[in-house]
């Protein structure tokens, strides 16, 4: 089994790593290989609702969005990370999500649905559950089991050195690793013992406007 790290931060090494890194040695100590995927720190757009998706399985910006997409399917798993700025999510890891489980979803990818996932976040001081909200939004729409740990999946620190030194934020992070383990063991189980996934409706989209 195997786990993405998605790191969300623009810094490659910087704080968010610091807790993806715990959350990856947790998993590797149970057993989990892991992969880490960095968005990069170069101009991302948003979705700009062009539909290119739909029609071609892929998004009309072919950037590290089309990269993660075409990654993604290998994976059992992932922990999406990403830092506080402005006391929600950096905005370029919003414009990644928004297209990628956009495009997941409008060209019927399928690269999510009922994989594990966490999201963590990482702030010098305040705006972590708000975006720890934030992204956990995505894990909900893509009908990802979410695991947990013992507290808010966040860190503090302003460097990668602080964030190490917030003990509790680490432990989160440990605990984290070990729930997701135990939840993608759990699931490989199920299906080992001929347990098939839920069986789904087509969607239905209701417009409030009469």
């Amino acid at each position: 089994m195997k786990v993405f790290l998605v790191n969300g931060s623009p810094h490659k090494h910087g704080c968010t790593a610091a807790a993806l890194q715990e959350v990856g040695i947790a998993l590797e100590k149970e057993g989990i290989s892991i992969e880490q995927f960095w968005i990069g720190n170069q101009p991302l757009t948003g979705c700009v609702g062009c539909g290119y998706c739909a029609k071609h399985r892929k998004c009309h910006y072919n950037d590290r969005v089309n990269e993660f997409l075409d990654a993604a399917e290998e994976y059992d798993g992932f922990v999406f990370g990403a830092p506080v700025h402005f006391a929600s999510a950096a905005g370029s890891m919003i414009s990644f999500l928004d297209r990628a489980f956009f495009t997941d979803q409008q060209a019927e990818l399928r690269r999510f649905a009922f994989k594990p996932a966490a999201a963590v976040v990482s702030a010098r001081r305040a705006g972590t559950t708000a975006a720890q909200d934030e992204l956990n939004k995505y894990l909900l729409y893509a009908q990802m089991p979410i695991a947990t740990s013992r507290y808010w999946n966040m860190v503090h620190g302003q460097t990668p050195e602080q964030v190490r030194e917030d003990e509790e934020g680490m432990q989160i992070m440990r605990v984290l690793g070990r729930n997701l383990a135990w939840l993608l063991k759990r699931i490989e189980a199920g299906k080992k013992s001929g347990l098939k996934r839920p069986e789904q409706e087509n969607r239905i989209s209701t417009n409030f406007i009469r």
